[in-house]
């Protein structure tokens, strides 16, 4: 079951929230992002805009365009309805895991957006039949249309496709509730999920129709640390193993948890990158003794790993970073599995502070004697000189036998 932390007035004012969103999306993974592999599989009518749109970690955004449909729109938006029913539509996570909480944010559609929403989920297991013949429908029309799935209503086909999945009687996350308008003060509506069960897919009832911008499903991922150590080396610091980044000196650009995605990024924004150091010297000089540069200030970013582990080979990739990567980079790891209080961690040096280059990627390795042997630790600080943008950190090594989930 879910609940607003925004309880809606008659006239459709907001009370207090509490958590705040902001606190929800600092301390969990959206699993719906794409940037993890979250996709639309189905919607009834993506007339205006289409399902994909409700995955996008970027921003909305809003123009004065105009398509052959109709106004564009940055979200998903049915066809005003004039038939018995609702709109709904099937939501992958791009990982599994324990949802605490729904951000259902109708960014800038202020007179389209869908009064109401009803959330269900279920867990599906990767070999299921349904499920792979909607995928297959879904991917046939993307690429049957220069438009993608916009200007489409489902198909009988692909209407039977999506209820072969029997997703009416999947679990009620969020029961029916009301959205605010896509205005700034009433844009996010954040539904708290109180359930321990581990979800795949969703499924968003619009009310009756209208638009939806976004659909942020923070949680926990799901991750056996007793798998992770049979697999061997894997990236401990990886969103898909449960990394997070706990806290950070500055995110002007962009966001540290955006270095544990999946994958390399598509341009800048899909990277951490901070402000220039506003006490930067007139003049930079250089070490003589170290041939890095001489600097005043640093940034950095302290990440969690999903599990404990021994890393044995760091990298450090400044992929599109070519004007705005940092000179050099320093990681310290530490152990603490009970506590995130960072400033009481015993930080030990992994990786000295070593120059990096612009658009590339970095390996760093213990058996070259790169790195120090750290042992098992569940903490990592990268720190940057002066400033800049990194696009992915990696922290390989081997789960602790016997490790528990952080």
């Amino acid at each position: 079951p879910g609940r607003s932390t925004r309880p809606r007035a008659p006239c459709g004012g907001l009370a207090m929230a509490a958590p705040s969103l902001e606190a929800v999306a600092e301390s969990h993974v959206d699993l719906a992002s794409s940037a993890v592999g979250g996709e639309a599989l189905f919607a009834t009518d993506e007339w205006f805009a289409a399902a994909d749109n409700l995955c996008n970690p970027a921003e909305p955004i809003f123009n004065d365009d105009f398509t052959p449909y109709g106004k564009w729109m940055d979200g998903w938006e049915s066809r005003r309805r004039r038939s018995a029913g609702h709109d709904w539509a099937i939501i992958k996570l791009g990982l599994p895991g324990r949802i605490v909480a729904i951000d259902v944010d109708t960014c800038f559609f202020t007179g389209n957006f869908s009064p109401q929403v009803a959330i269900q989920a279920a867990r599906l297991p990767a070999d299921d039949a349904p499920l792979a013949a909607l995928a297959a429908h879904r991917a046939a029309l993307v690429r049957s249309r220069p438009d993608g799935a916009m200007g489409t209503a489902a198909s009988p086909e692909g209407l039977a496709a999506a209820d072969a999945l029997g997703s009416r009687g999947w679990a009620t996350v969020v029961p029916m509730a009301r959205l605010g308008a896509g205005y700034p003060d009433t844009r996010h509506n954040l539904f708290l999920v109180h359930s321990d069960q581990v979800f795949t897919h969703l499924r968003v009832n619009q009310h009756p129709d209208g638009g939806i911008a976004r659909l942020r499903v923070y949680g926990v991922v799901a991750v056996e640390p007793s798998s992770l150590a049979a697999m061997g080396v894997v990236d401990l610091a990886g969103v898909a193993q449960g990394g997070r980044a706990l806290c950070c000196s500055n995110a002007h650009y962009g966001h540290p948890r955006n270095m544990l995605n999946p994958g390399r990024g598509r341009n800048m924004g899909e990277g951490w990158e901070t402000a220039r150091q506003s006490h930067r010297p007139p003049v930079f000089e250089e070490d003589e003794a170290t041939g890095l540069i001489k600097l005043p200030g640093s940034d950095h970013a302290v990440i969690r790993l999903g599990v404990p582990g021994h890393v044995v080979e760091v990298e450090v990739d400044t992929q599109h970073f070519r004007g705005n990567y940092p000179e050099s980079c320093r990681i310290d790891a530490a152990y603490s599995p009970d506590s995130d209080d960072v400033d009481a961690m015993a930080w030990r040096e992994l990786l000295p502070r070593t120059r990096l280059g612009p658009d590339q990627s970095h390996l760093f390795s213990l058996p070259q004697r790169q790195l120090a042997d750290c042992g098992t630790i569940t903490h990592a600080k990268l720190t940057i000189f002066p400033d800049g943008g990194v696009m992915r950190l990696r922290l390989r090594g081997q789960a602790a036998p016997g490790g528990s989930r952080l």
